[in-house]
C-alpha cells in the first residue's frame, strides 16, 4: 500500500504558492498503478482518496498503522467507482462484481474486502473516496440505471453534461459521504459552471477518459484569487471547501467527484458567476 497524509492549507497562506507548491498540496498524480492500492489522507473532512489495480492477484483492503484501526473499516465508509475492466469485489462474504462506471457503497463495520479483477489483462481501475461514519448502513451496488442522472449545460456554452449521481441520499443512505460522476457530451469542455463553494463539505475531483496528449485545466482557490493545475488523464485533485472546482479540458472527458462534510444536501452550494471570479 502506498499511503500518504495531506495537511490543510489556509486560504490566505496559498495566495504565496507557485505551480509546485499548488501540485505538491492538492494534486494526486498516481492514483492509479497496477497490482498495488495507493491512498492519500488528507485533513479535510479526515477523507481517503485512492486507486486499487488488482492485476494477477486478488488485493485485499489493510488498514494502514496511521488509521490505528483494527481494519480500515472499522470507523469508516467507502464509496468505490470503476473505471477499467469488469471487477469483482468480496466484502466479508457477499460478492459483487462491478462494470465499467458502475459504484458499490461500503458500510461501517465490514472486516474482509478483497478486489479481483475478472481479466487480468484488462485490470479493473477501482477508485476510492472514504470519510469517517457514525454507524453501520447497508452495503449497495449501485449501477448507472440505479443514478439519480440530471441534464445540465448546453452545447452553446460549452458545458453540455450528464451528472450521474451514484452515492447520494436519494439513491444510497450513506453518513458523509457523497459519489457522482459527470460526463462531458462531445464538443463541451467546461465542467461545474457556474462554479461555486460549499463551506459545509470538502470535495475531490478524478479525471478520467482523458484522451492522449490531451489535459484538463483545473481551476480552484478562493473565488478572488483563483489558481489552476493541469491534469492528465487519472490523476485527482483535493478542493478544500473555500475553493472553486471547475475545469475546462482540450477534449470532452469524464470526471468523478465525491464530497463530505457536514450535510448531505448537493444543492447546498455558494455560486459564484463566471463574471465575479478573480
Amino acid at each position: 500500500m502506498n499511503f500518504e497524509i495531506r495537511y490543510a492549507v489556509h486560504p490566505e497562506d496559498m495566495k504565496s504558492y507557485d505551480t509546485t507548491r499548488i501540485r505538491k498540496e492538492f494534486l494526486i498524480e498516481k492514483v492509479m498503478i497496477p497490482g498495488e492500492v495507493t491512498m492519500v489522507y488528507s485533513f479535510y473532512d479526515r477523507y481517503i482518496v485512492g486507486g486499487i489495480v488488482p492485476t494477477n492477484a486478488p488485493i485485499k483492503l489493510e488498514a494502514h498503522d496511521e488509521l490505528k484501526a483494527a481494519y480500515f473499516l472499522e470507523r469508516r465508509e467507502m464509496g468505490i467507482v470503476n473505471v477499467g475492466g469488469d471487477a469483482k469485489i468480496v466484502a466479508d462474504g457477499t460478492e459483487y462484481i462491478l462494470k465499467y462506471k458502475e459504484a458499490l457503497y461500503l458500510g461501517r463495520g465490514i472486516k474482509d474486502v478483497v478486489f479481483e479483477s475478472a481479466d487480468a489483462s484488462k485490470p479493473a481501475h477501482l477508485y476510492m473516496n472514504s470519510a469517517p461514519a457514525h454507524k453501520e448502513l447497508p452495503s449497495r451496488h449501485v449501477t448507472l440505471a440505479d443514478a439519480n442522472v440530471l441534464q445540465l449545460g448546453s452545447l452553446e456554452t460549452s458545458n453540455e453534461r450528464q451528472i450521474n449521481q451514484l452515492l447520494v441520499k436519494e439513491v444510497v443512505e450513506t453518513c458523509q459521504l457523497q459519489m457522482g460522476m459527470t460526463e462531458l457530451k462531445p464538443g463541451s469542455v467546461w465542467n461545474t459552471m457556474p462554479s461555486h463553494t460549499h463551506n459545509r463539505r470538502m470535495e475531490a475531483y478524478f479525471y478520467f477518459e482523458v484522451p492522449q496528449r490531451q489535459a484538463v485545466c483545473h481551476f480552484m482557490g478562493d473565488p478572488d484569487e483563483t489558481r489552476h493545475i493541469w491534469m492528465k488523464n487519472e490523476e485527482a485533485v483535493l478542493s478544500p471547501s473555500w475553493s472553486i472546482h471547475s475545469a475546462a479540458g482540450t477534449s470532452n472527458y469524464i470526471f468523478i467527484w465525491g464530497m463530505a462534510g457536514e450535510n448531505l444536501d448537493y444543492t447546498d452550494m455558494d455560486i459564484r458567476q463566471a463574471d465575479e471570479l478573480r
